[in-house]
């Protein structure tokens, strides 16, 4: 990705994580990330475009800023259900880039209510995430059945995307946000560990 497309998606990034989808403007996005309108148009030719392009953009950023978790410790080898806790936990730093990723997240999947192109799109992106999540379940209990730890992904993943939001808006703490995902990532874990026979 060039620098010019990667300053323009920052900036849609920012418009709706702060506006909304409702609320997005090509004019907004130019002059927020300091290009002009015609720049916009001829990266992501219109308002689906860049809506599109924000969407994989933020759920790659998210996944930088997750990957994190996948580095070995200075601590030696971690548990995988440490790692997977860990993962998600990530999605909690109260930095700027996460607090606009989750935001904009969020808005995005509000509005695909409204738009099924967009919809579609999430809906991939969810899923995309949601494996990842089953993935690291299967680690951390060899033998669970594949539609037990899916299921016990999207549970986490959406608790994730409710505890963000409460969290974002100032209804629960940091801290409790936290504690709650860790709770509910040791009970998915005792819950697949008990479908292995």
């Amino acid at each position: 990705m060039t620098d010019r497309r990667r300053t323009i998606l920052e900036g849609a990034a920012r418009v709706i994580a702060r506006r909304g989808v409702r609320g997005l403007r090509v004019s907004e996005v130019a002059a927020e990330a300091g290009v002009s309108t015609a720049l916009v148009y001829y990266h992501f030719k219109d308002r689906p475009g860049i809506l599109r392009h924000a969407l994989a953009f933020i759920g790659d950023r998210a996944d930088r800023y997750t990957s994190a978790a996948q580095e070995p410790t200075a601590a030696g080898p971690e548990d995988p259900r440490e790692r997977l806790e860990r993962m998600l936990l990530l999605e909690f730093q109260d930095l700027p880039e996460v607090r606009e990723n989750s935001t904009a997240w969020g808005e995005l999947r509000a509005h695909s209510v409204f738009d099924p192109e967009l919809r579609e799109e999430l809906a991939t992106a969810g899923a995309a995430w949601a494996a990842e999540v089953a993935e690291l379940l299967t680690v951390a209990c060899p033998g669970a059945p594949g539609p037990a730890a899916g299921a016990a992904a999207e549970r986490l993943t959406a608790l994730l995307e409710g505890l963000s939001v409460r969290w974002l808006s100032g209804l629960v703490r940091q801290a409790h946000a936290r504690e709650l995902l860790r709770a509910a990532v040791r009970l998915e874990v005792d819950r697949l560990a008990a479908t292995i026979t």
